[in-house]
């Protein structure tokens, strides 16, 4: 008896001990789980958003289907980690799906978010059920030069050392200056400034650079899921070149913004919200 009692408590302590492993796990993000139903949908924000970014839209599908709202860590308040980069970013996101057994989410990604889930649909084929990326492109720096390549190890440090040692009033113009390019809306402007004035210098910097390096227009090409690509307005003027960066992805669908800029959510609500709508239905 006394045996049999010893293995039971060895027993409770492991299973103990597996679920505290299981409540720990770290992952690159903090995540908020709301709504009820499938498919599931997955929203990560762009550079250095909060996931607050997607409260109007994710207010349209949390009576059907459960809605897991991304902030990556350094970004917009939350604490950094360590070793942040596109690809370990990718990594942690693809391996909550997994470790969460989240069967086939549709992942809504803005701006590097968007970069994201193009970057996961081709790593992970089997994971997802579809994509819709809001204003992002396979690769950024090729719209200026399209022999762009990525450096094998890119040099960082005098991106880092730049932003790092900006003074907050500094670094406050800089966001407020990029903002006003990305966002038409003013009280936006406001709101997606302070998650960049909120956001840790080395991870915005290192992510910076690293997602500049970053060039997924052959990657894309193992993509198989549908993908909805919402670019903005402008990118109207350089349709033969937003078509070459796509022109791997063969399940792609292209629809360009009425009106508005790179935040689509904010400066074409109505169209945007329609898009989705069609599109997830």
């Amino acid at each position: 008896m006394k045996q049999m009692k010893q293995i039971v408590t060895v027993f409770l302590l492991g299973a103990m001990c597996l679920h505290a492993s299981g409540q720990n796990k770290t992952y690159p993000f903090e995540v908020k789980i709301s709504g009820q139903g499938k498919p599931s949908i997955i929203f990560i924000p762009g550079f250095a958003s909060s996931g607050e970014v997607w409260n109007d839209t994710k207010a349209g599908y949390e009576k059907d289907h459960t809605c897991y709202t991304l902030t990556m860590a350094g970004f917009a308040g939350i604490t950094a980690q360590p070793g942040a980069t596109f690809t370990n970013w990718e990594t942690g996101i693809a391996g909550y799906i997994k470790e969460n057994n989240i069967k086939n989410p549709v992942l809504i990604g803005h701006s590097m978010g968007g970069g994201l889930a193009l970057a996961i649909a081709a790593d992970y084929p089997e994971l997802v059920k579809t994509i819709i990326v809001v204003d992002a492109l396979p690769c950024l720096p090729a719209l200026n030069n399209p022999a762009f390549k990525a450096a094998d190890k890119p040099d960082c440090s005098a991106i880092t050392g730049q932003i790092t040692a900006a003074s907050d009033e500094q670094f406050s113009q800089i966001q407020k200056m990029s903002i006003a390019r990305l966002v038409t809306d003013t009280s936006k402007q406001i709101l997606v400034a302070g998650w960049g004035l909120k956001s840790d210098r080395k991870t915005f910097a290192e992510m910076y650079c690293d997602f500049s390096n970053t060039d997924l227009r052959e990657k894309i090409k193992n993509i198989t899921c549908p993908a909805l690509i919402l670019l903005e307005a402008d990118f109207k003027t350089i349709k033969p070149a937003i078509a070459d960066q796509y022109k791997n992805l063969k399940t792609a669908t292209l629809q360009y913004a009425d009106k508005g800029q790179h935040f689509i959510m904010y400066d074409d609500k109505d169209w945007y919200l329609k898009q989705l709508n069609d599109f997830i239905n």
